[in-house]
């Protein structure tokens, strides 16, 4: 196993000056290289004689070449390496496009096996740009079906698919076999060796699908195996429990300016009965956009408040923090106004400003029931005297070792409540495909918020063609006359060559100066400072700004219940669920709102999905149409989680997920230290640092 963790650096047949190049692909040992897998295969496995080609074929053919040489066009500047090459039915043209070592790489005379396009002109036949080999070499690169592998500039498949054959020479019987045979014999699954051979160099598709349906496995079953431990250590941990006040809880419900949906009943009724038990509840508590998550946990608050201890909430942001501050205050008016506000700008009460030292003090003394803030929260210096509910919003705002550090800081932060761990309860309004919360929070207790609050007014929802930009320019003057206010949407920062998209700082220019120059407009982007986007963000709250251009950031959680116009500049940019989040951030008062999506693209698919959006407000049915359209990196990235390709295009195959799960379980009831099964206790732990589950 040793020998997989070898540096590449180290190996004798790997230039010096692909290093770097490789690093930027995530290899850098040889486990990495193997594992590095390709991401689709092309057939070229079927030899064809010349005289059968067709335009637009792709084949495969072996030939000897007749005459091979390079051409210089002036015209075009162009390199052309052209080539006839002869079998026993006729011959062919090749041609090659700025390649003139190839003449090197192939004599008159030789026996080669090209595979590629046919392409035909007015001289007939020919190949355009073939892969090409000796005819005498096993095939690699022509004659089989070929490995594509994700590319970087000046690393060619080519190359991959040469050096991948040579690591797997040498170390293909080193790879270590980490599932138990009792499970892969139940599973039916091919051994590692098998599908690291097959998924490189494969002999058919239908090995190909063995060999990616076991990798799916052996990743989606140690995912199961964290989620599952983490679920065991959890419920063996001690917590406060914190009795039922059925009269508190009526009082407050009935203190409400507005009816509870049975949504957030029910929701209520499942968290105050988890912070009733000895061990801590780990809760996930999901909320499509405006569908009042915040009034349930200030019930969960309230009460842990009113049996004498504590609770923090934090957010991601300063402008969530104080946002959530605000609201505590307004609900929880008649009960307690022991509720504080701590972030790295301010701390405070409702009624005063604190200093920070006064502030801590008060904390530390139980003095402050409710506190609310950013990860400040978790600072050294803030000590709780007797801390029993925890509560993150939008926990997957915060970035994945943030977020780590964020549940370990939660299970230790500092209390006068020995061997005592907080209820935890994260917040998310992403709704979440049923797979990928089966998949990745089966270690958590779910509760969703799937209704909304009775009285709300459908958002009115257009496509908006490049035709009829101008009238809603119009209407938008209008609304804004009335006193409401704008956001607009980009997909971009700046100007990109890759991404024919408008940039949210050009066309905060644009709208400034052509479209709107009567209108104050305000610029929202990730690469601002902290600080400064809170600002912004807070004086549009303050009305300072009619219209706020923004990118993404404006996503989740922002609550203007004045901003009654949503648009989104190049909509077919943005997955189903991503829309929806950013037409959430309208919708928030008495008036009617409107979201324009913007689209200059005439593409079929496109009107399909953004036609989904029109049709249905159920951003839970909205999040399983994005992954059946988009895949599930839409929602958890691999970068933000981990995960390898060949599981995250598992990740739709339920029974796939619940053979895993059942497989994990069944492992830590046989085996709970796996102390049986070394090296895939091992593996687990390094498995352990590498990836995040909520």
């Amino acid at each position: 196993m040793a020998a997989l963790d070898t540096p590449i650096r180290n190996l004798s047949f790997i230039e010096k000056k692909y290093l770097k190049k490789l690093e930027q692909l995530g290899v850098k040992s040889v486990r990495d290289f193997l594992y590095f897998f390709p991401h689709r295969y092309d057939d070229f496995s079927k030899l064809s004689k010349i005289a059968d080609l067709k335009p637009d074929q792709t084949a495969t053919i072996e030939g000897k070449i007749i005459d091979i040489q390079n051409i210089r066009t002036w015209k075009r500047r162009m390199n052309i390496t052209e080539a006839l090459v002869q079998d026993k039915s006729g011959s062919a043209r090749v041609v090659w496009f700025n390649q003139p070592y190839i003449v090197q790489n192939i004599k008159k005379d030789s026996l080669v096996r090209l595979s590629g396009k046919v392409n035909w002109d007015k001289k007939g036949l020919y190949f355009s740009s073939p892969a090409y080999e000796m005819a005498k070499r096993a095939p690699t690169n022509t004659g089989r079906i070929v490995p594509v592998y994700p590319e970087t500039r000046g690393l060619t498949s080519r190359w991959l698919r040469w050096k991948i054959s040579q690591l797997l020479k040498k170390y293909l019987e080193e790879i270590p076999e980490i599932i138990p045979n009792a499970i892969l014999k139940r599973q039916n699954l091919v051994g590692a060796q098998v599908a690291i051979q097959e998924l490189h160099f494969p002999s058919s598709f239908g090995k190909i699908k063995e060999a990616q349906k076991r990798m799916a496995f052996e990743e989606m079953f140690f995912i199961q195996l964290v989620s599952v431990r983490a679920r065991k250590d959890w419920e063996t941990s001690r917590a406060t429990k914190i009795n039922f006040d059925e009269k508190l809880v009526k009082d407050f419900v009935g203190s409400l300016p507005f009816k509870l949906t049975d949504a957030q009943r029910k929701s209520a009724f499942q968290i105050l009965r988890d912070v009733e038990k000895p061990h801590p509840m780990n809760r996930l508590f999901e909320g499509d956009v405006g569908s009042g998550k915040t009034v349930v946990a200030a019930i969960a608050a309230l009460e842990a408040m009113m049996a004498g201890y504590q609770t923090a909430i934090m957010a991601p942001t300063e402008v969530l923090a104080r946002q959530h501050f605000e609201t505590f205050g307004k609900v929880l008016k008649g009960f307690s106004q022991k509720v504080g506000l701590l972030t790295n700008s301010e701390s405070r009460t409702f009624w005063k400003k604190n200093t920070r030292k006064n502030f801590l003090g008060k904390i530390r003394r139980g003095e402050i029931k409710i506190l609310i803030g950013t990860h400040a929260l978790i600072q050294e210096s803030v000590e709780f005297k007797n801390l029993a509910l925890v509560i993150i919003d939008e926990q997957h705002r915060f970035g994945v070792e943030q977020r780590a550090r964020l549940q370990k800081a939660a299970a230790e932060l500092k209390d006068n409540l020995k061997n005592s761990v907080p209820h935890l309860l994260s917040m998310t309004a992403t709704p979440i495909p049923r797979t990928l919360a089966l998949a990745f929070y089966g270690n958590l207790d779910l509760s969703i918020l799937d209704e909304l609050p009775k009285g709300r007014k459908k958002i009115i929802t257009e496509i908006i063609t490049p035709a009829n930009r101008h009238r809603v320019y119009d209407f938008i003057r209008s609304e804004i006359k009335s006193g409401r206010q704008a956001f607009f949407i980009f997909p971009l920062i700046e100007e990109s060559e890759k991404i024919s998209g408008k940039a949210a700082t050009e066309e905060h220019r644009n709208l400034s100066e052509k479209i709107f120059p009567e209108l104050k407009i305000g610029l929202l982007h990730g690469r601002m400072k902290p600080k400064d986007k809170e600002e912004v963000m807070k004086d549009f709250k303050d009305k300072k700004y009619d219209i706020l251009v923004s990118t993404s950031v404006i996503e989740v959680g922002v609550d203007v219940p004045n901003a009654t116009i949503m648009v989104i500049e190049g909509s077919e940019r943005f997955g189903l669920a991503q829309l929806h989040q950013f037409r959430g951030r309208v919708g928030r008062s008495e008036h009617q709102s409107h979201c324009f999506l913007f689209t200059d693209s005439p593409s079929a698919m496109t009107n399909k999905r953004l036609k989904a959006l029109i049709e249905s407000e159920d951003g839970f049915k909205l999040a399983e149409k994005d992954l059946e359209i988009r895949g599930p990196g839409q929602f958890i990235g691999k970068r933000q989680s981990g995960i390898a390709d060949t599981a995250m295009q598992h990740l739709s195959d339920v029974k796939l997920i619940q053979q895993a799960r059942i497989e994990a379980q069944s492992l830590f009831e046989f085996d709970p230290k796996l102390e049986k099964f070394p090296i895939l206790k091992n593996t687990l732990e390094k498995f352990n640092k590498e990836i995040h589950l909520e």
